[in-house]
This record gives C-alpha cells, structure tokens and sequence, in this order.
C-alpha cells in the first residue's frame, strides 16, 4: 500500500531539500530515536548513488538503506529504501515553495498493510525531526557525499 505525509516548513525548498542529501543534516533527523545513537551517515547523492544510515538502539545497529532514483533539486527525489532485512519500498518526496516557506508531500509505496500506522508515524516523526533541524540554523558543513 501508499501512505502519504505531508508537512510545512519555514524554510525555503531548497533548503529543505538539500537536508535529505547532506550527512551533516540527515544524521540529525533522518531514523533517528529519542534512545539511539547515530552510528554511520553515508550518502552518495546522486542518480544511482546509494545512502546508508545506522543508528544504534538498544544495543544493536539498525541499517536505513537505499539508492536514488531521481535527484531533480529542489522540487523532487526519489529512492528505494529499506531498513534491516526487509524488501525494499519506494519513497517520492515532492517540494513545493510556498509563501514564507515551503512544504513536502512524502509517499511511501510497497508499505505493508501490518505496517502502514507505524510507517506513517514515522515519517512524521521524521519530517518534525527535520523541521527542528532546519531550526537551528546549522547548514551543515557537508554538501554532500560521506
């Protein structure tokens, strides 16, 4: 199934945008726990490029993966996605500017129906992560890569 999640941010899409593709940024909210402690951000942004982020929560390390789709900045991007052991789903993030802000349609396709609550949970969460973020001011030093 699809789940679909959107929000508003403050920031201008570009901003927005270049977060998902920053390892500087990303470790900061993308599968990130209350509890967890981010242990590898590496990503190789672009078409066909693969990221991978692992936080370690309990104990155990917990792999985030994927590769990218489509890289068309600052409207859209879209990459497989796949977390531990299981298949690999898709995600599409649409970025549209919006008068003093911006804001993002996420959807998540190949989602289990058993799994569908909690995938949408989240992404929420994630996408309040990133807003928090975009907050502080820190850009990041990283435009990119590992």
């Amino acid at each position: 199934m699809t789940i679909q999640v959107a929000r508003r941010f403050e920031a201008p899409a570009e901003k927005v945008f270049d977060a998902w593709l920053n390892p500087h940024i990303a470790r900061k909210f993308l599968f990130t726990t209350p509890t967890g402690t981010m242990k590898e951000v590496a990503i190789d942004a672009h078409v066909g490029g693969v990221f991978t982020i692992v936080e370690t929560r309990d104990g155990q390390d917990v792999p985030h993966h994927g590769e990218y789709l489509a890289i068309d900045r600052p409207r859209h991007l879209v990459f497989t996605f796949a977390v531990m052991d299981f298949p690999a789903t898709r995600v599409t993030l649409d970025i549209a500017e919006q008068t003093g802000g911006s804001e993002i349609v996420l959807k998540h396709d190949g989602v289990w129906v058993d799994y569908a609550d909690k995938t949408m949970e989240g992404w929420t969460k994630i996408l309040n992560n990133l807003a928090t973020a975009l907050a502080t001011g820190d850009s990041g030093s990283d435009s990119g890569g590992k």
